[in-house]
């Protein structure tokens, strides 16, 4: 995270001051690995820290399309592992402890896009390339988990979006970009030969940018448009149908040319640091409300813990559920029997229910059960439940969602400034002692 937030900040500079600046790649690395390079705090940098991050930093500012001396990457490098180790020595310090089971889901994600079945599978291939492999990466993801969670509490306690704030946001031009707007694109990018291009290979580029926009111009697909439009350019098309995706998805670039066009129409090409886009508008769905639906629900509990069992809750669901098929009345069964004390003092009711506020289970039994009937038995992660239906709703609250969205776009914005002052204020209260 703050690896980005410095490049960005480096790449403006190298902007502003208008230089041409090349990765000198070979000449970050050093032959050497042994040694401290830094103490911060309790903790220490060591030269393998610092040859690893450089690496790191080079990839991704090549990547971004900006460019940096070795010496820039060496300081960008070692600056993030200085904000790094003053946030990990806060997290020891705090006793933060990681959650296991989302560690393991980021695991198994990582082993299936690679076609792997397990996390075994993963450790094994891992540590057969290089042994504590599947350790460090673990480790990695503790650490990445550990740092966003400080710095979102961090910054959320510094940015305070008031209301006048909010509405001053909603009644100006820019609230355009939180409309319920969806838009279907045909995305097509010309990548760049190289990734600090020349003005013939931005020639080229721009060329064949053209190219695309005159073949989409007339009608032609996609995978046509890119076969045609290519002709002799030596880099692969990338193109993509988005389907309908939501406005305020889309890149602040792509979002502000695709609110020019008409359905059919074609940008002209849109110059990034990674290509040259051009983008078709294929459908456009707009609305002015969002509608949600609601569930009136109640429900009878039979918990499992170390009082009961889950034969024993089974048993008990089962005989509460073949009471209400003889006709018994829901409300009363759930006052008097249900184990979710809460809503038994309410006859079992949870009032209004939209989606996402349930357990999985719930959500899904709740959606395939009609208004005024009661489910069959169910398990979830507290036991045995069986719901009933009450009432079904449709609920606008388009101006709930505006303002959230506002909030959180407003949020956004102010986010950079409140994390690098909040850094600033960790490494003026730190020791940080730098080796040469």
């Amino acid at each position: 995270m703050q690896t980005k937030f410095l490049i960005k900040k480096l790449a403006a500079a190298i902007v502003g001051l208008g230089l041409s600046i090349t990765v000198a790649q070979a000449s970050i690395s050093s032959n050497s690995t042994d040694g401290i390079v830094a103490v911060v705090n309790d903790e220490i940098i060591l030269k393998s820290e610092l040859n690893q991050a450089k690496q790191i930093v080079a990839a991704e500012i090549q990547k971004s399309g900006a460019s940096a001396t070795a010496e820039q990457i060496q300081m960008l490098a070692l600056d993030n592992l200085i904000n790094e180790k003053l946030q990990l020595g806060l997290i020891k310090r705090a006793g933060v402890v990681p959650n296991d089971t989302i560690i393991n889901q980021q695991l198994l994600a990582i082993a299936q896009s690679e076609g792997l079945s397990s996390l075994a599978e993963l450790q094994s291939v891992l540590d057969a390339q290089q042994a504590g492999s599947y350790a460090a990466m673990r480790q990695r993801l503790i650490q990445e988990a550990a740092i966003a969670a400080l710095w979102q509490n961090q910054v959320q306690s510094r940015v305070r979006i008031s209301d006048d704030e909010i509405e001053a946001f909603l009644q100006s031009p820019e609230s355009a970009r939180i409309n319920q707007t969806k838009y279907q694109l045909l995305h097509i990018r010309v990548p760049y030969l190289s990734s600090n291009p020349d003005a013939n290979a931005r020639q080229q580029a721009g060329m064949t940018a053209l190219r695309v926009k005159s073949a989409l111009d007339s009608g032609l697909g996609l995978d046509q448009a890119m076969k045609t439009a290519r002709a002799d350019y030596a880099a692969e098309l990338q193109g993509a149908d988005t389907g309908l995706i939501d406005a305020v998805a889309l890149p602040a670039t792509i979002a502000g040319e695709v609110d020019k066009l008409n359905i059919g129409q074609t940008s002209a090409p849109i110059i990034t640091t990674n290509g040259i886009d051009v983008i078709k508008l294929v459908n456009k769905q707009q609305t002015n409300q969002v509608i949600i639906p609601e569930w009136q629900t109640s429900h009878i509990l039979a918990r499992i813990d170390d009082n009961q069992g889950a034969d024993m809750a089974e048993q008990k669901i089962n005989a509460l559920y073949q009471a209400l098929q003889q006709g018994a009345d829901f409300a009363s069964l759930a006052a008097t029997y249900s184990d979710d004390t809460g809503s038994a003092a309410a006859k079992g009711s949870l009032g209004w229910v939209g989606e996402g506020q349930m357990v999985s289970e719930f959500e899904a039994m709740m959606k395939n059960t009609a208004q005024g009937d009661f489910s069959v038995p169910f398990r979830s992660q507290f036991g045995w439940h069986i719901l009933k239906v009450d009432n079904i709703r449709q609920r606008d609250v388009t101006e709930q969602y505006r303002r959230n969205v506002a909030r959180e776009y407003l949020f956004a914005r102010q986010a950079p400034q409140a994390q690098e002052d909040w850094l600033q204020e960790l490494r003026a209260g730190a020791y940080i002692k730098i080796y040469e």
